[in-house]
């Protein structure tokens, strides 16, 4: 980038948050955008950039991933080589733009709004993935290695303690309304991968459409037997599980649960809704 002339600047990140104030600074114009952001961290650091950019449609993003295993980058088959991938952006025909969809979540009443890449949820997956980044250091970008399998099938054993069957309902686009005695949960998928489950069977990136997984069951045991098969991949529709697709979602829990946006916990809600915003996020392979 030097040899070639072109202008950039560095960003380091210390903490939560660091990277949505970042890059609400650095796009907070209308006139002086930059061309394109490079985001060089976990998913998490992707959403975070995301939820901070005030035009998101209007930026070209570049996100060299710590770990392709999960998520978002698993699902685009993005490089984790830093030299490769910048090496690839600067040549002539060595790129391609993906544009691809994200979610945005609004709790009740309006209270909170958080866009995601990946997957936001209420109820077990959220409980989940509140001991997970509860479990690991601020330094510690996302759980990796036996350390991390360890972190994350310790906290699933103690969401599967916690987490109590509640009736609600989803309302799929304004017009199907499902009802529901024994939520566990329902998360909402972009892309399929939430971790290393695959709760997002059918969830495609450039569909318009979100994924909702709906899981209702009495037993714990029943619930960690789905869980595993949403590990091993084969997670489909049945008696306790349903998979949807919608435009927008409505969720209603008789009690408030747990909620989360790329595995972010956001505290407890009766009610959020979910929408799925068609292509307009850029991604620079």
């Amino acid at each position: 980038m030097n040899k070639r002339g072109m202008e950039y600047e560095i960003y380091f990140t210390d903490e939560k948050g660091d990277a949505r104030r970042m890059a609400y600074e650095i796009t907070d114009s209308d006139s002086e955008l930059p061309t394109v952001i490079f985001v060089i961290g976990a998913d998490s650091t992707l959403s975070e950039t995301l939820n901070g950019l005030k035009h998101p449609d209007r930026i070209e993003l570049v996100y060299i991933p710590v770990n392709v295993k999960y998520g978002f980058s698993r699902s685009l088959r993005l490089r984790s080589d830093p030299r490769a991938v910048i090496k690839g952006c600067l040549s002539v025909n060595g790129n391609r733009i993906d544009t691809v969809d994200y979610g945005v979540l609004t709790g009740e009443n309006g209270e909170l709004t958080r866009r995601f890449i990946n997957t936001a949820g209420i109820g077990f997956d959220a409980e989940l993935c509140h001991g997970i980044k509860n479990s690991y250091s601020d330094k510690m970008s996302s759980p990796t290695g036996i350390r991390g399998s360890l972190i994350v099938y310790r906290e699933l054993l103690k969401a599967l303690v916690c987490t109590k069957p509640v009736k609600g309902y989803i309302l799929l686009d304004d017009s199907h309304r499902i009802e529901f005695n024994n939520l566990m949960f329902v998360s909402a998928h972009i892309h399929p991968y939430e971790y290393k489950f695959k709760l997002g069977s059918y969830a495609d990136p450039k569909d318009g459409m979100l994924e909702i997984c709906a899981i209702s069951c009495r037993s714990r045991i029943k619930l960690l037997e789905l869980i595993i098969r949403s590990r091993l991949g084969k997670l489909k529709n049945s008696a306790k599980v349903r998979l949807l697709q919608c435009e927008e979602a409505h969720i209603h829990f008789d009690r408030p649960c747990a909620v989360h946006s790329d595995g972010d916990s956001l505290g407890t809600f009766s009610d959020i809704d979910l929408r799925c915003v068609t292509r307009q996020l850029h991604i620079i392979r």
